[in-house]
């Protein structure tokens, strides 16, 4: 993410319970950092995106951290399961790697300093 320019801590995990054990800070999280945001992919093994989502959603510790769902899908049925999951934006992955981070740019510009959030 240093070539794309991210000037904010960037956390990944592989999988979709990884997610929500990073979130919930079980395990090897116990010290994780509560995220100001959440980019979500859809497709993740052992439980995918829209599993995850209402998982965050339906959790009083977690359900108030923005949730931005990046993924590969343009599928008109998982943008709108996913808004009515309660995601805050959809965004399609492009592809070619100068969007992609021309994208990521725009996701932070907004969230970081566009967007108000309220403080944890």
């Amino acid at each position: 993410m240093q070539q794309g320019k991210i000037r904010n801590n960037i956390y990944h995990v592989w999988d979709g319970e990884e997610v929500l054990r990073f979130l919930r800070k079980e395990g090897e999280y116990k010290d994780a950092v509560r995220p100001d945001l959440i980019l979500l992919d859809l497709n993740m093994p052992r439980m995918d995106g829209r599993t995850v989502l209402k998982e965050i959603r339906s959790d009083d510790l977690i359900k108030a951290i923005p949730v931005v769902v990046l993924t590969t899908s343009s599928q008109e049925r998982d943008i709108h399961e996913s808004y009515g999951l309660a995601a805050n934006n959809y965004i399609v992955k492009p592809v070619d790697i100068v969007q992609f981070f021309e994208v990521i740019q725009s996701v932070q510009e907004f969230w970081v300093n566009v967007v108000k959030l309220p403080k944890k």
